[in-house]
């Protein structure tokens, strides 16, 4: 029976494989994206990325688990930031967290959740001043997003500075956290840490604008809305009416207003990269690829701004291989790198309308 099993369901199997086998399976079984560009990273820089983002992945496990309450939700989002601070207590959080997780969490999760204690022993394996930006990054998102989980949000919300909170409780301080673990790795770009760390945040929202933009439809059958009401009250439409039939012009004019606002961030993580040294193409193309992909998702919803599913603004496989192959390509040129983002975005930006993006610093 074992034998049939992915092997991101067996745990005996998954325990028995090394540190960086494990979190190489448990990544590929939990999110694709990443298992895909996470390996593109220096080997000294693979071992706390890839930790990073299964400790982040267990907080979006224990927010999305519908069989938990909110006061459920908060009690173990506040055990987990001690336990990745002192690496204490994991055996007994995951068996206490394992059994409530529901059929709706995907395998590949259960067996996450039932591995935290390995994964928080990987954790205290790495440097004290990863460690550090691993458990900041964890804290600020467990103590962040809980309060998102409160809200009503079938009418979207209040404005788009709301909007900028929330990107950076999910993403923004994912950003950051990178930025510091870049730092951590290479003195050269330590010596641009400040504004990394300012472009990092920025970074993280454009690519979780593009995801929210993505999932409008597949949130709304859960009757969340992340959608800026204030950005479609400059258009005239309520996002109280917004259904999967809407075809309203007012509705797909702030879609574009929220397309230009994404790629503004976007902007920002070429900035960011184009600062990175040219010889690291590995950090490079690990953010380029994600920039890449982001583009591609935002002209597809640009070109179809009527879409109701999000299969339908998908992109293929053969333009992520593009994506990678032109990434590789121009990685060490920030001017090709230039010339690239403006042909591929120039349709993006809303003419004659302009938002002055303000960022939530984490300060």
């Amino acid at each position: 029976m074992n034998g049939s099993q992915p092997i991101t369901q067996n745990l005996q199997l998954l325990s028995q494989l090394s540190d960086a086998e494990l979190q190489s399976v448990l990544l590929e079984g939990v999110s694709r994206t990443f298992a895909l560009t996470i390996p593109q990273l220096p080997p000294q820089l693979y071992p706390a990325v890839a930790n990073a983002y299964l400790l982040c992945r267990i907080v979006d496990t224990i927010e999305d688990e519908v069989s938990l309450t909110a006061e459920q939700k908060r009690q173990f989002c506040l055990a987990f930031i001690d336990i990745v601070k002192t690496g204490q207590q994991a055996e007994s959080f995951a068996a206490e967290l394992a059994p409530l997780l529901s059929e709706q969490t995907i395998p590949a999760e259960h067996s996450l959740i039932h591995l935290i204690p390995r994964v928080i022993a990987i954790t205290h394996t790495l440097d004290a001043a990863q460690i550090d930006a691993l458990a900041c990054c964890v804290e600020t998102m467990a103590k962040g997003m809980p309060v998102y989980q409160a809200l009503d949000l079938h009418a979207g919300l209040k404005t788009m500075q709301d909007m900028d909170d929330y990107c950076y409780f999910v993403a923004g301080c994912v950003g950051e956290m990178l930025a510091k673990l870049f730092c951590h790795y290479s003195p050269q770009i330590d010596a641009h840490r400040e504004e990394l760390l300012k472009l990092s945040v920025s970074f993280g929202q454009g690519l979780q604008m593009t995801n929210i933009l993505k999932d409008i439809w597949d949130d709304a059958k859960r009757g969340v809305c992340w959608l800026p009401q204030d950005i479609f009250t400059e258009t005239g439409f309520n996002l109280a009416e917004l259904t999967p039939e809407t075809d309203d012009a007012r509705f797909r004019l702030g879609l574009e207003h929220l397309i230009s606002i994404a790629h503004d961030h976007l902007q920002n993580a070429l900035t960011y990269t184009q600062l990175l040294p040219s010889h690291e193409t590995g950090i490079r193309n690990f953010c380029l690829w994600a920039l890449g992909m982001a583009v591609l998702t935002l002209k597809k919803i640009k070109q179809n701004l009527s879409f109701t599913d999000s299969s339908q603004v998908k992109i293929t496989r053969k333009s992520v291989k593009t994506t990678i192959i032109a990434c590789k390509l121009t990685a060490r040129s920030n001017a090709l790198l230039a010339l690239l983002f403006n042909i591929s975005s120039r349709d993006l930006k809303t003419p004659d309308w302009q938002y002055l993006p303000k960022s939530h610093t984490g300060e």
